[in-house]
């Protein structure tokens, strides 16, 4: 395994695995040389055995290595947690080969020898989504942490308050009072940390994607 910079928890990372050391430390020099930080491994099981961390990362894979192969290791991604973009390099591509990457998720296909300048914008591009992907997910968390704080009753007045429903119509619904429907209505304001209904109906959009509630 060859480290290129110094790698922290806040640092996009590239990963290589590639079984080939010239290629790994080309990819090294070449990443290095426009400041993206990268590690390189010579198997899937070194990349395996190392701690990944949580900062935007993305994934240069050979296609054929002898212990496993890279497109036997991107349809294990999933399974495994690991879900950052892919980007397969590879001496003995095909359009075929390319293409059944690309349905199965694969962020771009690069023949070898490929221009330096066509994997670090692959790069480039594929950190830009994997960054975008933890924020959205560091967002829906903060979402369903927000409403698992609502209880029961206050969960109730925020489905029919999203609906539109006033607030005695709420309170006829659930058959309590409108001061009580009042007082749940502003708790979940106040745990939703919503400044206004319109923001509230957007956050709740944002939870019945997720949730299903």
């Amino acid at each position: 395994m060859t480290d290129t910079l110094d790698s922290s928890l806040n640092t996009p990372t590239v990963y290589i695995i590639d079984d080939d050391p010239s290629i790994r430390a080309a990819l090294d020099d070449l990443l290095a040389s426009v400041g993206l930080n990268a590690l390189s491994f010579a198997s899937t099981r070194d990349f395996l055995a190392h701690p990944l961390s949580d900062a935007p990362a993305c994934l240069v894979l050979d296609v054929r290595m002898p212990e496993q192969s890279g497109t036997d290791f991107h349809l294990q991604m999933e399974s495994r947690g690991l879900h950052m973009p892919v980007i397969f390099i590879t001496g003995h591509g095909d359009i075929h080969m390319a293409v059944k990457a690309i349905k199965h998720g694969a962020w771009d296909f690069l023949t070898k020898p490929f221009v330096d300048q066509a994997l670090i914008d692959a790069v480039q591009s594929a950190l830009a989504a994997d960054a975008l992907r933890k924020e959205d997910a560091k967002t829906r968390l903060t979402l369903q942490q927000r409403w698992d704080s609502l209880n029961a009753g206050e969960r109730d007045v925020f489905v029919r308050v999203v609906q539109g429903l006033l607030n005695k119509q709420i309170a006829a619904e659930l058959d309590v009072k409108e001061v009580t429907v009042k007082v749940r209505r502003a708790r979940v304001m106040q745990k939703m940390q919503a400044g206004s209904l319109a923001e509230l109906v957007r956050l709740f959009d944002q939870l019945d994607t997720e949730t299903g509630h």
